[in-house]
């Protein structure tokens, strides 16, 4: 009797594996993949241990105006007036307290109303134009992107961003992004209406800053872990080297400190001691492109640790400070720490909020 039973539940397991397997494996083969995942190439993460151990220092942030925007990523001030730009296409201005929507983009050309006094841009994905506008400018700026650069590998450029090289200058360098070795960094004279490839071959550029000086300017390679810089004047004009590398998480964006240092903010953390999955699926592209068939990047991104970091770098690159919410309770998903007035005030590409640290109980 224990024999035929044993033989029953083998059958029956088995019958209901293939059920499943089956279909699975036909959904894999004969779906397209959204996405064409490359393999990445990561050394061991560093340990957090030192300057970069393990904290709950954000979880002294507060939440400001929660359920009154969504994903506001990057944020900027002129005096005491923020902007930021939101996931559903909004450029929010911030003042004493009142969020004013003043420009939206993302869903054509751009829109009539005027940006922020730092360029905006958005990409109008029918026409792969960069789109942005400048408050007091009557002039709309479209740049085709695809006559910039040659070879089949670039088709557009996803999410730009901009930042102006010097406060006097009419010169814009612009990163576009892509999922292989098509990312690049470009120069936009606002004067000759000119854009200059830097950069090329760089792997999901993901946030521009100039340095304190305007010598040079670093772009951030989030997928690598790393931190890239190219010159912009000086001796070493046109050159670039390695400025950070093997980064304890994926850097998102990158703004100037006090300290004359930079703030970079982790999209996703590679902990160590601890395992990374981010590391675990670098090179095994065949998994990325299973999970991706199966479900939607919202889904996907659903599943990332909420585990929260901002560090501080000197300016030669080096670790001074970190702050950690590591599972996210305070503050989720920071894409950048923006410092004014003695406060980081802390973007996201997915919380509802914006998140303010008051530097001086850190």
């Amino acid at each position: 009797g224990s024999t035929y039973s044993s033989k029953v539940f083998r059958v029956t397991f088995l019958t209901l594996a293939v059920s499943v397997a089956v279909p699975l494996l036909g959904v894999t083969v004969l779906l397209d993949c959204p996405i064409d995942p490359q393999p990445i190439s990561l050394k061991e993460p560093p340990l957090l241990t030192g300057v970069l151990e393990p904290n709950t220092k954000l979880r002294k942030a507060e939440r400001l105006w929660e359920n009154q925007l969504v994903g506001p990523e990057s944020i900027v001030n002129i005096g005491d007036v923020l902007f930021t730009g939101t996931a559903d296409g909004k450029i929010i201005k911030i003042e004493d307290g009142e969020l004013q929507t003043i420009a939206r983009i993302g869903h054509g050309p751009c829109g009539e109303e005027p940006a922020p006094d730092n360029f905006l841009g958005s990409l109008a994905k029918k026409s792969c134009s960069l789109c942005s506008q400048a408050l007091g400018r009557t002039e709309e700026l479209c740049v085709p992107v695809p006559s910039l650069l040659e070879g089949p590998q670039v088709t557009c450029l996803h999410e730009p961003g901009l930042k102006q090289t010097s406060s006097s200058s009419s010169s814009w360098v612009l990163k576009g992004q892509q999922s292989s070795w098509a990312g690049c960094l470009l120069e936009y004279d606002t004067v000759t209406k000119e854009v200059k490839v830097l950069m090329v071959g760089l792997r999901f550029p993901n946030g521009v800053q100039l340095s304190p000086a305007e010598d040079f300017v670093l772009v951030q390679e989030t997928t690598m872990a790393r931190i890239r810089r190219y010159y912009v004047s000086g001796l070493m004009k046109g050159g670039a080297d390695m400025f950070v590398e093997n980064m304890p998480g994926l850097p998102d964006n990158i703004r100037l400190s006090s300290s004359g240092g930079y703030w970079v903010a982790m999209a996703a953390v590679r902990p160590n001691p601890g395992f990374s999955w981010l590391d675990f699926l670098s090179e095994k592209t065949w998994i990325k492109r299973m999970i991706f068939k199966l479900l939607s990047q919202e889904t996907v991104t659903k599943f990332v640790p909420k585990y929260s970091l901002v560090v501080e770098l000197s300016e030669t690159g080096s670790y001074k400070r970190s702050f950690h919410d590591p599972t996210g309770v305070t503050v989720a998903y920071v894409s950048e720490a923006h410092e004014h007035n003695g406060h980081l005030y802390l973007g996201s590409f997915r919380s509802p909020y914006i998140g303010r640290l008051d530097l001086q109980h850190v």
